[in-house]
């Protein structure tokens, strides 16, 4: 069975931004990511790149970012009041975090500037703007359910978990 829309699939990665070391590794969690295709759950490069493969095949991929995470926007900073963070008085600058959004959920972001009241961060994502080098390794292909396609993204061996 190849990879296509509506198709589950697990795999392993690591993903480096031009470094020798990887930023991001499945294998240093001891499991592989499984997503459904098709449906906007993996970004766009990596998608695409994963269509037509089967359980067994390696890949390397490099995902422009346009593909990726974006071009990164020099003008994409916020203030945000300290509340808005799990431990604020653990963050420094240069420290990525997560900020919960009302429009779109959590979204990674680096802390800037720390004050007594606010943080300033930089909302692009920490890989915004950068050439992504994937090494993949596809562990298993198979039907999405339709409770998997209605939802749009791929459940646990339990089933539904959210």
């Amino acid at each position: 069975m190849n990879v296509e829309a509506n198709k589950v699939v697990s795999f392993h990665y690591s993903v480096s931004d031009g470094g020798e070391t990887p930023v991001d590794s499945s294998r240093e969690r001891g499991e592989p990511l499984t997503v459904l295709i098709g449906h906007g759950n993996i970004i766009p490069g990596l998608e695409k790149a994963l269509i037509g493969h089967a359980v067994g095949d390696r890949l390397e991929v490099s995902v422009a970012p346009g593909e990726g995470y974006g071009e990164r926007r020099a003008d994409f900073v916020q203030r945000v009041p300290k509340k808005y963070f799990q431990h604020p008085e653990q963050l420094q600058p240069g420290m990525a975090t997560v900020l919960q959004t009302k429009e779109s959920g959590p979204r990674m972001v680096v802390v800037l500037k720390v004050g007594s009241s606010v943080i300033d961060v930089d909302l692009n994502h920490p890989l915004a703007g950068k050439t992504l080098a994937f090494d993949v390794e596809i562990t298993a292909v198979r039907d999405a359910s339709e409770e998997e396609i209605a939802h749009r993204h791929a459940h646990g061996a339990g089933g539904h978990d959210h």
